[in-house]
C-alpha cells in the first residue's frame, strides 16, 4: 500500500512541496520511507496528490503530481452522537466510525458516564481524538475529516437546532429495525448512542421528547464501544455502500 499522509490545505500540484514536520517525521522515522518512495497526500477536503519522495531529514520534500478528486465518503450522512465512554474506548470507537464512514462524531456527557471531563481535560482529550481521526483517515482511504464536534451535555445536544435530521436513538430490545426504516437518502441521521451504564429513564424521557425514534439492533444487549459501530456497519450495509 502507498503512504498517505494528512497535510492541511492549500495543497500544491505539479511542484517539490516541503513536508510539514510532523509528516517528514512519520515518514522517515516511523514508516522509513527513503528518497524514490511513493506517497500520497490529502488535505481533508475530498483531494489528494500523489507525489514521490525526494528527500528526507530536515528539508524533507516531495514532488508532487496533478490532484486527483478520490472523494470516498459514504452516501448517507451518518453521525454518531456518542456518550462519552472510559478508558481509550473513545479512541476505538472514533477510529472505527471514520473507518465505518460517519459523517460526525458528538461526544456527549450522559448521567451514567463513568468518563468525567473538566473543560480542560476536555480540550486535550478532542486534540486527541482528532489526531485518532487523521490517522484513521490516512489509514482508510478516506480524503475527508470526520466532523469531530465539542463535548456536550446529552441536554444541550438535545436542546440544539436539529433542522431537517432524523434522530435515532438506541435502546436494547426496543423500537425499530433499521432494515424496516425509509432510507435517509442525502438527509442527516444522528445515531444516538448511551454509555456503559445505558441512558437514564430521566434521558430516555428526554430523548423521546425531542422526537428521537428507538431503534433496536436485535435481542442482545450491545456494549457502547459496539453498539454504535454495529448501527453505522448496519446502515451502510442497508442504505449505504457495503
Amino acid at each position: 500500500m502507498i503512504s498517505r499522509f494528512f497535510c492541511p490545505p492549500p495543497l500544491p500540484e505539479n511542484q517539490d512541496f516541503e513536508l510539514p514536520a510532523d509528516v517528514a517525521h512519520h515518514a522517515e522515522r516511523v514508516l522509513r520511507l527513503r528518497p524514490g518512495d511513493s506517497l500520497v497526500l490529502f488535505d481533508g477536503e475530498g483531494g489528494e496528490v500523489p507525489g514521490i519522495l525526494v528527500a528526507v531529514g530536515k528539508s524533507a520534500r516531495a514532488r508532487l503530481a496533478e490532484r486527483r478528486s478520490g472523494d470516498r465518503e459514504s452516501p448517507i450522512r451518518i453521525t454518531l452522537v456518542q456518550a462519552l465512554a472510559s478508558g481509550d474506548k473513545m479512541d476505538l470507537i472514533i477510529q472505527k466510525a471514520v473507518e465505518l464512514g460517519a459523517a460526525a462524531v458528538i461526544p456527549v456527557v450522559a448521567e451514567r458516564s463513568v468518563l468525567k471531563l473538566s473543560a480542560e481535560r476536555a480540550e486535550k482529550r478532542l486534540a486527541h481524538w482528532r489526531q485518532v481521526v487523521v490517522s484513521a483517515s490516512e489509514q482508510c482511504g478516506r480524503n475527508r475529516l470526520l466532523q469531530l464536534a465539542p463535548v456536550l451535555s446529552l441536554e444541550a445536544y438535545l436542546g440544539s437546532q436539529a433542522t431537517g435530521v432524523t434522530r435515532l436513538a438506541l435502546v436494547p430490545g426496543e423500537g425499530e429495525r433499521l432494515i424496516d426504516m425509509r432510507d435517509p437518502g442525502s438527509g442527516d441521521t444522528h445515531v444516538l448512542v448511551g454509555p456503559e451504564g445505558g441512558w437514564s429513564e430521566r434521558e430516555l424521557a428526554a430523548i423521546c421528547r425531542a422526537g428521537c425514534r428507538p431503534v433496536t439492533l436485535g435481542p442482545r444487549i450491545l456494549r457502547t464501544e459496539t453498539a454504535g459501530l454495529a448501527a453505522l456497519a448496519a446502515a451502510q450495509a442497508v442504505w449505504g455502500d457495503f
